[in-house]
């Protein structure tokens, strides 16, 4: 994991963030990724399907419940979530619809680890944090008022 953060940390020195996220920020991270899950398979390449299930595979967290990252961030993650531990709103996920996502790598990792850690019980794989953002990727329209149930 530390070379995992060291060659992220150099990396994204090399290509500086903007003070604002941006869907330019979420790409270079997932570039960022696959090239450290490619260092350790040469045959990876990001996959949509792959960042979907990731995202609403459901695991038996240590309280015995399934949870998923879809469990608070919603099946869409254009929408709007909410943590189902404390009720607290959590804007969307997608890069494509909430500009403040992938704004900073500290945090970006720091959620990844936290979230990782507590629904996997492991810290996620690069091959994970990339196909994941690759997928957020791919969400752009919220859903409407209108058909939500």
């Amino acid at each position: 994991m530390k070379n995992l953060n060291i060659a992220l940390a150099i990396l994204l020195g090399l290509s500086a963030f903007s003070a604002q996220a941006s869907v330019a920020n979420a790409e270079k991270l997932a570039t960022i990724y696959t090239a450290v899950a490619k260092s350790k398979n040469a045959n990876f390449a990001p996959s949509v399907a792959d960042g979907k299930t990731f995202f609403t595979q459901k695991v038996k967290a240590a309280n015995g419940k399934e949870t998923a990252c879809a469990s608070c961030h919603t099946a869409n993650p254009a929408d709007s979530g909410k943590n189902i531990v404390t009720g607290k709103k959590i804007p969307p996920l997608s890069p494509m619809v909430n500009n403040k996502r992938f704004s900073d790598y500290d945090k970006v990792e720091g959620q990844f680890t936290k979230h990782c850690n507590d629904i996997l019980g492991v810290d996620c794989s690069a091959a994970d944090k990339a196909n994941y953002i690759t997928y957020l990727l791919t969400e752009k329209t919220p859903t409407t008022t209108a058909t939500k149930k």
